[in-house]
């Protein structure tokens, strides 16, 4: 099947493009969905991450404890590597059988941070789409749904791709900035989605 590698920075708006690829017949696996059904109660992940980072990691429920995480990762960046040492295979063995299931007209992998591991993702793909907005938009719209601070999303931005780097690996742009409304989305993913109807086409024929 075709492959697209969606992505873009947190307050992007990639979920809602997700959304909009999956109404046009798109089989959409989502890794942050896998990611969190591996670190629920009773989660693949959490024996391991119980025995690596200790009790403090685990909530009374059996899940992770995400803040706890997240302020470990955002202090040691050795932490995060622990982390994703665990998770990363996991989640490959996650997406490799919702692929193997997968029914639509092509595959979206939708991947929070798929530039910062692009040496393991691009051979995967047929696309790579960046959902794209200024910074200062990302935080304003992060902070209205989360209530964080702007230096509490900074901080997380921080451990993601810059823009840059986003942008000079996407193969397409989906400009989901500042002055862009709902209705201008769905216009641009439209027409993402029909483009690559084209090349599956294209291929088909050659």
């Amino acid at each position: 099947m075709f492959r697209i590698g969606l992505t873009g920075g947190i307050g992007s708006g990639k979920s809602t493009v997700a959304q909009f690829l999956a109404a046009r017949g798109a089989s959409v696996i989502d890794a942050d969905a896998l990611s969190r059904a591996l670190t629920q109660p009773g989660g693949q992940a959490m024996p391991a991450i119980a025995a690596e980072f200790g009790q403090r990691a685990v909530q009374a429920d059996g899940a992770m404890d995400r803040s706890y995480m997240r302020q470990r990762v955002f202090d040691d960046v050795k932490v995060r590597h622990r982390l994703e040492q665990i998770l990363h295979p996991l989640i490959g063995a996650a997406m490799q059988a919702a692929t193997q299931a997968a029914t639509g007209l092509y595959l979206v992998y939708d991947i929070p941070l798929l530039v910062e591991s692009l040496a393991r993702y691009r051979p995967l793909m047929d696309r790579i789409c960046v959902v794209d907005c200024e910074e200062t938009e990302q935080i304003a719209r992060v902070q209205a749904r989360s209530g964080l601070s702007a230096q509490a999303v900074t901080d997380i931005m921080n451990t993601q791709a810059s823009r840059g780097q986003r942008l000079a690996a996407a193969d397409d742009v989906i400009f989901n900035g500042i002055g862009i409304s709902t209705a201008m989305l769905e216009e641009r993913v439209q027409q993402v989605h029909d483009s690559w109807l084209q090349l599956m086409a294209q291929r088909k024929a050659s």
